[in-house]
């Protein structure tokens, strides 16, 4: 049975695969931004199995980086990372809102937020391979425009949604080359469309799926031997937004990362 880090784990999907990870015997970290929350859950996780809870805001990338050590440092065997938390479109006409470090939120918790928290994480994950991180992606991709990443003009919420789920799969592209032959796989997958969440209520979007329609493709890649460099919809493999692929275009995402990351 593996030790699995999922963010994210106190509604939603996320919450959905926690309890079906601990009911299969696996040891389930939980990571919630609201102690008392992420608390009642690791207490109704525990009816179950073995859970333990981590409490950050992703919207900090300290507290990520932190979140990381006291992982890395109290479950050295840490083999599976599940970096399913993040913000949706938000509100129709809502505006642009800023992570506490001043990025524009949703890249900041939907990419930068699995960039820091997998870095942080890799040296524990390498030591435990065969080992495995899923990004919890989305179809809905737009290219970043490298000019204005952090989208201060033309702004709209689903378009930060959408540039923050694009980033997220060209990283797991560039991550997995990286990685390969190191005995950690990488892929990102679009669990379902609209499911019954927080994220897509608040977008005044009718559900079409529920998080247990979700749950299959999540918890395939983080138990079974899928390979790495994967998008997946759902359960089947699937092609990302073509632009993900082009070496040019991860080149540009990684520069525009590590300035991001050194502001």
């Amino acid at each position: 049975m593996s030790t699995i880090l999922i963010t994210g784990a106190t509604s939603g999907l996320g919450r959905y695969v926690a309890f079906e990870l601990v009911r299969s015997g696996h040891v389930v970290l939980a990571h919630g931004r609201d102690r008392d929350r992420t608390e009642r859950l690791v207490a109704e996780l525990r009816t179950e199995g073995e859970a333990e809870g981590f409490v950050a805001d992703l919207a900090r990338l300290a507290e990520v980086r932190e979140l990381g050590a006291r992982v890395a440092e109290a479950h050295p065997g840490l083999d599976v990372l599940i970096n399913n938390a993040g913000v949706g479109g938000g509100a129709p006409g809502s505006g642009r809102e800023l992570s506490a470090d001043g990025h524009e939120l949703r890249l900041a918790v939907n990419y930068l937020a699995p960039v820091v928290l997998t870095r942080s994480l890799l040296p524990v994950l390498r030591a435990n391979a065969p080992a495995r991180i899923v990004n919890v992606g989305s179809a809905g991709q737009e290219p970043l425009a490298f000019s204005d990443p952090e989208l201060t003009r033309g702004y709209t919420g689903m378009s930060a949604y959408c540039r923050s789920k694009f980033a997220l799969a060209a990283h797991t592209f560039t991550l997995a080359e990286e990685l390969a032959d190191s005995g950690v796989s990488v892929n990102v997958l679009h669990p379902a469309t609209f499911m019954d969440t927080a994220m897509v209520r608040e977008s005044e979007i009718a559900p079409w799926n529920s998080v247990a329609d979700g749950a299959p493709g999540v918890l395939a890649l983080a138990t079974e031997e899928s390979g790495s460099g994967g998008y997946f919809d759902g359960t089947r493999r699937a092609r990302a937004h073509e632009e993900t692929y082009d070496p040019e275009v991860r080149k540009r995402l990684a520069a525009v990362t590590e300035q991001l990351l050194t502001v």
